[in-house]
């Protein structure tokens, strides 16, 4: 088994990296959708049906499956190196994970209440919730890499710059597109 690790080990990244990306696009398209619904007809309905379609294609064409081949390729991995699990950086790592997969279930009732065209989020709120897979993205590459999960106060005031960061970056975009709505 130890023969395939590095191509089960990439087949996990592709998957990870696939997921990722469907996380990262489906709020951005929420967000177009949200802002739809405050459009005149016909351009509410045109818009509203696109993007229903758009998402449904991304969630189970990319996002979905990606999520299940990740996981199994994961699984796999730990089933060919078990002493991981004894590692305290394994455990952290684990933690994010179960953090993104309770974050990509919350993102699909989202999607599921959007393809009603039940609208119960404001854009700004998708902005701030597109955020949410960035942090623990961070969290888990540096997890991976690094193979230390003791210096988590370091990891913890890491995760908090970004999170502030980004949190201001979202203020100054919404400032940006008051001032200009084409922005």
């Amino acid at each position: 088994m130890g023969e395939y690790y590095n191509y089960i080990k990439s087949l996990h990244l592709i998957f990870v990296i696939t997921w990722f990306a469907g996380l990262f696009y489906i709020p951005r398209l929420f967000i177009y959708h949200i802002e739809a619904q405050a459009k005149p007809n016909p351009d509410k309905g045109i818009l509203s049906e696109q993007l229903k379609l758009m998402t449904k294609r991304l969630w189970y064409i990319i996002t979905w499956p990606s999520a299940i081949l990740a996981t199994i390729f994961a699984l796999w991995l730990l089933v060919i190196m078990p002493g991981w699990l004894d590692q305290p950086w394994m455990h952290v790592k684990l933690l994010f994970v179960t953090l993104l997969i309770v974050y990509h279930l919350k993102t699909h009732q989202i999607f599921i209440q959007l393809q009603r065209n039940e609208v119960k989020y404001t854009s700004n709120f998708m902005r701030i919730w597109n955020e949410g897979a960035t942090v623990v993205l961070f969290a888990v590459t540096f997890l991976a890499i690094l193979k230390n999960a003791f210096n988590w106060i370091y990891g913890l005031v890491g995760i908090i710059v970004l999170a502030v960061l980004l949190m201001l970056g979202i203020k100054l975009y919404k400032r940006l597109r008051e001032k200009n709505p084409e922005a």
